[in-house]
């Protein structure tokens, strides 16, 4: 079976990592998000893929979902002490190290995607790991701070903000002149199945999606394409989902999010069991929907949530 996944952050890699376990068989290519990416210290960091990639590959913190286990910060340290910053961003020693290989690859003449493959070959993830676009894209936050409208880079909305404040607009800057990544498209193309884990729908697949080509793709693949909600009971299971969908107009609940891809995309969607009560209105948006526990407690529960993607495409396929 081939296994398409679109990723963000700690939850796509967290669902991959489930899913590996439900299909160890299946051959799963993840089209990660680099809209996160973000330049400091003079170096590419691209925190999305890291977090695949380290979580798959075995070298992740376990306990925050990002950045490098038993990490130490000196050169941040040392950094803050020239009074170079910013300080908010933490990157860590080890982590260091993975950016300052991948922008020397990069200066070098390397496109992304290339690199992506030869730092996997460290970690073998077990899947292959594209990113959404070899081109620059940013995900940009329009906010009004201390009466002050301006337009930041979503790391610092999310990291150094925290989304204390409401996101006026979101903004995926390169994304609508970027080009998938070579084989992204290749990879929809031959897919059996294409799954939405239950990652960010506005940052981390939306921005995947803003692609131009993406999109259309999956939805001429003729293939199921099946969800998992990130929010449950009315609420993002992790993150601060609810304050980027409520900037592009869209209410924080399971039914909400499955219209926001809408039928043409989505073919089949799983609600938590406290949002069962949805399943006919998902289902009323020409969604095949059901309700399945979808909190990730650990890697046996993300492996049975895998199994019901799974099972639900099976389901819309026949």
């Amino acid at each position: 079976m081939r296994i398409v996944v679109l990723a963000g952050g700690i939850g796509g890699a967290r669902f991959l990592r489930g899913l590996k376990k439900a299909a160890p068989e299946a051959d799963v290519t993840v089209i990660g998000n680099t809209g996160d990416d973000i330049h400091l210290f003079g170096l590419k960091v691209c925190p999305d893929l890291d977090t695949v990639m380290y979580t798959l590959g075995g070298g992740i913190n376990e306990e925050q979902g990002w950045g490098r286990e038993e990490e130490t910060f000196q050169v941040k340290a040392e950094l803050a002490a020239y009074g170079v910053g910013p300080e908010w961003f933490g990157l860590g020693d080890r982590d260091f190290a993975t950016h300052i290989v991948r922008t020397q690859m990069l200066a070098a003449g390397y496109p992304l995607s290339d690199v992506t493959e030869a730092l996997c070959a460290r970690w073998k993830p077990g899947v292959r790991l594209l990113p959404m676009s070899d081109d620059r894209v940013e995900t940009h936050v329009a906010v009004e701070v201390d009466g002050e409208r301006k337009v930041i880079h979503f790391q610092e909305y999310w990291v150094k903000l925290r989304a204390s404040v409401p996101a006026e607009a979101v903004v995926p800057v390169g994304a609508d002149q970027a080009k998938p990544a070579p084989g992204v498209l290749e990879a929809i193309a031959s897919a059996d199945v294409i799954l939405f884990p239950p990652s960010n729908p506005v940052v981390s697949v939306g921005t995947i999606l803003a692609v131009p080509g993406i999109r259309e793709a999956i939805a001429e693949a003729g293939v199921p394409v099946v969800g998992l909600s990130p929010i449950v009971g009315d609420a993002p299971v992790r993150g601060m989902a609810d304050k980027v969908l409520a900037a592009v107009g869209v209410e924080a609940t399971a039914a909400a999010v499955a219209r926001h891809y809408g039928s043409g995309l989505l073919d089949g969607w799983l609600v938590d069991t406290v949002d069962a009560g949805t399943v006919a209105e998902v289902e009323s948006a020409g969604i095949r929907c059901r309700a399945v526990p979808l909190l990730m407690t650990d890697v046996d529960a993300t492996a049975e949530m895998a199994r019901q993607a799974l099972a639900l495409a099976t389901e819309v396929r026949a």
